[in-house]
């Protein structure tokens, strides 16, 4: 029996947006809510490096969104992503992110959005055979690999992960 988040409108719109791509996923409902990706890794029994955080930003000139898809062990560098997107990033707020995503934050997903969004995956993802993303509310979550994501979303892989200096 499905749980109330799998019949979610954002869940749903998730689920269709895979099927156009053809990309078959069975979305997974958690026993909690998977926030952060540390709560997600624990709920999944994954490594924490194998969760896709669906983080946006805002593009400080252009008001643009960024969709940025980090692996969960890792955290942004702002700045690298600002020389790779050529202006300045910001952390965007929830209201910014629900306009643009169409999702709450927590339940980001890759995909499913109101028009695509310029995406950037992050490098440290593709070592792992199996990821998992968000999929349209906190609860839920679905399957797939580096490749699959960077088909799903159009995005550019890239290194985003924030490094200690030498």
């Amino acid at each position: 029996m499905a749980g109330p988040a799998l019949l979610s409108p954002s869940v749903e719109r998730v689920r269709a947006a895979l099927a156009a791509a053809g990309h078959d996923a069975r979305i997974v409902e958690l026993s909690g809510a998977a926030r952060t990706a540390r709560e997600a890794a624990r709920f999944l029994g994954c490594e924490l490096g194998q969760i896709a955080n669906s983080l946006v930003f805002r593009c400080s000139r252009s008001g643009e969104p960024l969709l940025v898809m980090s692996s969960g062990a890792n955290r942004v560098d702002a700045e690298r992503l600002a020389a790779l997107v050529g202006e300045p990033v910001g952390k965007a707020d929830a209201a910014f992110v629900r306009e643009r995503t169409g999702f709450a934050i927590g339940g980001v997903a890759p995909l499913g959005h109101p028009q695509r969004l310029r995406t950037l995956i992050d490098l440290d993802l593709a070592p792992h055979g199996e990821i998992w993303a968000a999929a349209g509310h906190p609860h839920t979550v679905f399957r797939l690999n580096f490749d699959a994501l960077v088909r799903l979303t159009g995005g550019v892989p890239a290194e985003v992960a924030l490094r200690p200096a030498p």
